[in-house]
């Protein structure tokens, strides 16, 4: 049996607690004798979240089991946190088989010296802050939760469930997890390198309406010529002008813009459709099916077929 020890403090955020907390009981009821769910706070008082919720901890600290997964959580608490909890995970987080954090948990951990060294992420709010107060912490903003050994951090809230759910098929097996997960009525699809943002969230609006148009035109087709020549021409500027225009109003290249849109494009298709993937392919302006594959390599790490058969959902048809 796994002891999964949830650490509480004021404010700290209600779902990045009972998130991860149910998926853990969840698979806890679908095998008996995996997970003892345990929560502890810094003197065993309760605690009130950041919404007004008040949890009643099982344990102080000092008298919580030896945990095989210590989860801290985020919240507004974990940005000016009690020293004595800092000082608490200094000293017992690395004796835990695995840590976990969500959301600005990473904070809590990389304040207590526990990611120095280590890639890890945290709500995209606060990744600038993460890097500037810990440089030993190689912060990625991009992903919904990063593994590093037997550290694993999360980004905002729903992601800590992404991240749970992981952990849990890490721990027994698919099958668990994807009951777990249709309980709860959440995809078990999502991988870790999958970005916070969409394409279309990540990219800030950009200012003048040619190029707004060209964002959305750019989403609406996917399989088009989408080369900066041509997104030129239809915001009626200088390809140099227009390449210069669209970083600055949006915080990407129009490359990458397109990368991104076409991506996605393609992992909705592959895990909602049954199109094949040469269809995909030409459908999202990658023209052949390698030319998809090598994306998929090097953006999530896994070629479009095994992606499919990872992530897409047993109702798809």
């Amino acid at each position: 049996m796994r002891t999964v020890l949830v650490v509480l403090f004021d404010a700290v955020q209600s779902l990045d607690v009972t998130g991860p907390v149910e998926v853990f009981a969840g698979a806890e009821t679908q095998r008996p004798g995996s997970y003892r769910i345990r929560t502890a706070s810094l003197d065993g008082a309760p605690v009130r979240t950041s919404s007004g919720l008040t949890l009643v901890p099982d344990h102080a600290l000092a008298d919580a089991p030896s945990p095989h997964t210590l989860l801290v959580p985020g919240g507004a608490g974990s940005r000016h946190p009690d020293p004595r909890l800092t000082d608490w995970l200094r000293e017992y987080g690395p004796q835990a088989e695995r840590l976990v954090s969500v959301c600005t948990g990473a904070i809590l951990l990389a304040a207590a010296g526990l990611l120095d060294g280590r890639r890890a992420t945290t709500h995209w709010a606060y990744c600038d802050k993460l890097a500037r107060d810990h440089p030993a912490v190689d912060v990625d903003p991009e992903p919904i939760y990063v593994r590093d050994g037997h550290v694993a951090t999360s980004a905002g809230v729903t992601s800590g469930i992404d991240l749970a759910l992981a952990l849990v098929e890490e721990d027994l097996d698919r099958e668990v997890a994807l009951t777990v997960a249709r309980h709860l009525v959440v995809f078990l699809r999502r991988p870790g390198n999958q970005a916070q943002f969409s394409a279309q969230l990540a990219a800030q609006t950009a200012q003048r309406e040619p190029l707004r148009e060209v964002q959305q035109w750019v989403t609406e087709h996917p399989g088009a010529d989408l080369s900066v020549e041509s997104l030129a021409a239809r915001a009626r500027l200088s390809p140099r002008h227009f390449a210069r225009a669209f970083q600055t109003e949006t915080g990407m290249t129009p490359g990458r813009y397109v990368e991104r849109v076409r991506l996605e494009h393609a992992r909705r298709l592959l895990e909602d459709t049954s199109d094949g993937i040469e269809e995909i392919s030409r459908t999202c302006g990658y023209g052949t099916p390698e030319g998809m594959r090598r994306a998929f390599l090097r953006t999530l790490g896994a070629a479009p077929a095994e992606y499919r058969r990872r992530f897409r959902p047993a109702t798809a048809h």
